[in-house]
Formats: structure tokens, sequence, C-alpha cells
């Protein structure tokens, strides 16, 4: 028996389906290029009090118009700020929840290399987990669950 365990960089159609398209690579571009601007791993939480997993922060951040505060401030001198924000709204789109709405590799080199191109907005991230009271994770007869009650770890005999 294997066991399929969530690697930062497949997206969930592949983890649940085995689905594979153009638009599996696209996610874990989004992702590594999400990882370069805040040199952050895609993996365990960030934030201790309300834990949060890295795609998800990167969206919250996002979300309320503070994406600039993802960036590693090691990137301060070497990039704008219009640089890095098209990096992460780039990242964002690649790291769509449907395959469907990820844009192509070719979109996302021209969304990268043209300075007034329109992007769209993106909509919530794959595998975003909201910030929630940890006391309120807890189902009395399931033990200790993720808040929506699902697990990324799935075990599959081949």
């Amino acid at each position: 028996m294997d066991i399929l365990i969530y690697s930062g960089y497949m997206p969930l159609e592949y983890m649940l389906e085995g689905s594979v398209s153009t638009k599996t690579g696209v996610f874990g571009f989004g992702v590594l290029l999400l990882e370069i601007i805040s040199s952050k791993m895609n993996h365990g939480t960030y934030d201790v009090e309300h834990p949060i997993n890295f795609l998800g922060l990167a969206w919250e951040l996002w979300n309320e118009g503070r994406g600039l505060e993802l960036m590693d401030q090691v990137l301060e001198n070497s990039c704008t700020p219009e640089e890095v924000m098209t990096c992460i709204h780039v990242g964002m789109l690649c790291v769509q929840d449907h395959a469907m709405i990820r844009p192509t590799m070719s979109e996302v080199i021209s969304m990268l290399t043209n300075e007034n191109m329109h992007l769209p907005e993106p909509k919530r991230t794959a595998f975003f987990f909201e910030r929630h009271d940890p006391d309120s994770a807890r189902d009395d007869n399931l033990g200790n669950v993720l808040v929506n009650g699902q697990s990324i770890s799935i075990l599959m005999a081949r």
C-alpha cells in the first residue's frame, strides 16, 4: 500500500483524483513564486495563536490589501513594490483551487513580462485553511480534526 502525502507543489485535483494536466505545473510554479517572494516554505503554519498555512497566509494578506507584507525584506533594494505585487498576483492566480481558472504557463510568462497587462482578480487559493479558535476545531466524536473536517492526507491502495 502506498501512502499519498501532500506535497506543497501538487494541486488538489492531482491529490484527490490523480488528474494531471498542464495546469498541474502551473500550480507548482505559483507556490514556488510565492515562496521566493516570501522566503517561506509551503509547509507548517505561520501563526502560533491561530494557525494558518502558507497559501492561507498569502491569500489573507492579498485579500486584505497587505500583499507586500508577504515580501522578504531582502528583496527591498532589488525590485520595486509594483514588481513584487505583480509576482504575488500571478502566484495567487497560479494556485487557484480549480485547474480551469488557473492561467497557462504562456499566460503566466506574459503576465510577468508585460507591465501593462490587466490581471484578473484571483479567487481564494487551494488548500486555504481559515484562522479559527483552536478550541472550535475539536469535535468530541472525532477528536482533533481540521476546522473544515477534511484532511489532506489520503490513503490509497495500489
